[in-house]
């Protein structure tokens, strides 16, 4: 059999008896159907219920951020978070190209402009040396404010992401964005319980958003969440999820533009089975990633992704690289007509039409990952 054959094959041994084989899907094995009924029968199914506040008390504990505010989704989380920022209209705020959209539509919802530095090849995640030389090129300070001095435009946030549950060097790229006095958001949505240096992503900025999407490693089916030590960003967050209603027995007065942002009871009570098994879905999926890495290495046309020495990854979605782009689009075919889904990495930010003119730094390892990079399926084989 030849290299893709092999492949092919290896993963279908990882998932036997499936005619076909997803990227990700959920897996419900602990009380999500005990608490989804129980949930019911209360009949708070909307944005109030005791699950959703169990919720946010979760991922305080995982997380060991002081404060959690619940979601509908991750791209109104990171919205909700750029807001708490005071992005304002013209602003840029830096992230990565290679990134779900969901990074930059949510910049660009307050008007902003994204602004592309490249990634590291090793985490695929925002690279604080790309970062350093980008900043030293355009950054100015003025009165302890950056501005790009190129376009005029403040540099208001920087927002890395953490690539397929992948920690980025993130202590670095928010030492770097301290020394430019830019508060750093982070776009935690795929590495729910991934560490770096011992510490939760997500919290080493002013503010981190998570993802509980239908292909996360763990889900309600839709959901977000943001967290933060910073109790009046906390208290914002809640009043512009919650339609910036003020608190009141029986009026409806609104002090602001708000969003009806807030994650459904029925929701969290998927959420919170689900999180009560995270530490053993990740166990299952790092140990299908050494399944993976093990039968990769002495195949010298592919590598697979790791996690740094420092870090930990919940290996989300586990990510290998070809060589060159033939190979790399010869597997994706091979494999998609045979039973098994692969994609490529996203196509990058900056080459959708909606962000061609926004500004980037060289992006040479980014391109070089997105006609590399195969994600290949990592549902938990329980």
């Amino acid at each position: 059999m030849d290299i893709n054959e092999q492949l092919v094959a290896k993963i279908k041994s990882l998932y036997p008896g499936q005619g076909f084989i997803p990227l990700h899907i959920p897996r419900f094995l602990g009380k999500e159907k005990e608490y989804l009924i129980d949930c019911i029968d209360s009949t708070f199914v909307s944005s109030v219920g005791q699950y959703v506040n169990r919720f946010e008390e979760i991922m305080q504990e995982i997380t060991g951020a002081k404060y959690a505010i619940a979601t509908m989704n991750g791209t109104a989380a990171l919205h909700l978070g750029i807001r708490l920022l005071n992005v304002k209209p013209g602003d840029e705020i830096i992230t990565q190209p290679l990134t779900f959209v969901a990074t930059a539509n949510a910049i660009a919802y307050e008007h902003a402009t994204p602004h592309f530095v490249d990634v590291d090849e090793d985490t695929m995640g925002l690279s604080p040396s790309a970062l350093r030389l980008r900043l030293e090129e355009i950054a100015e300070l003025r009165n302890g404010v950056c501005y790009n001095k190129q376009t005029n435009n403040k540099i208001a946030a920087c927002v890395p992401m953490h690539t397929f549950g992948l920690p980025a060097r993130i202590d670095e790229i928010v030492e770097v964005c301290e020394e430019y006095n830019i508060p750093v958001l982070e776009d935690s949505a795929e590495s729910l319980g991934c560490y770096y240096n011992n510490k939760h992503t997500g919290t080493f900025g002013k503010l981190g958003t998570f993802s509980f999407n239908g292909n996360k490693t763990v889900t309600s089916g839709g959901g977000g969440a943001i967290v933060t030590d910073d109790e009046q960003m906390a208290k914002r967050a809640k009043h512009l999820s919650t339609t910036a209603k003020v608190p009141h027995k029986w009026e409806y007065v609104h002090d602001e533009i708000g969003y009806n942002y807030r994650m459904p009871n029925v929701n969290a009570a998927l959420a919170c089975a689900q999180l009560e098994q995270l530490d053993r879905f990740i166990e299952v999926k790092r140990s299908i990633f050494s399944e993976y890495q093990a039968f990769l290495l002495d195949k010298d046309e592919i590598q697979i992704q790791q996690e740094l020495p420092n870090t930990i990854s919940n290996y989300w979605l586990n990510a290998i690289r070809f060589d060159n782009t033939q190979k790399r689009d010869a597997f994706l075919e091979y494999s998609n007509n045979n039973g098994v889904m692969t994609r490529p990495a996203w196509r990058l930010m900056n080459e959708l039409d909606m962000f061609q003119e926004s500004p980037c730094g060289p992006l040479s390892v980014a391109e070089n990952l997105a006609n590399t990079v195969v994600n290949i399926p990592s549902s938990v084989n329980i």
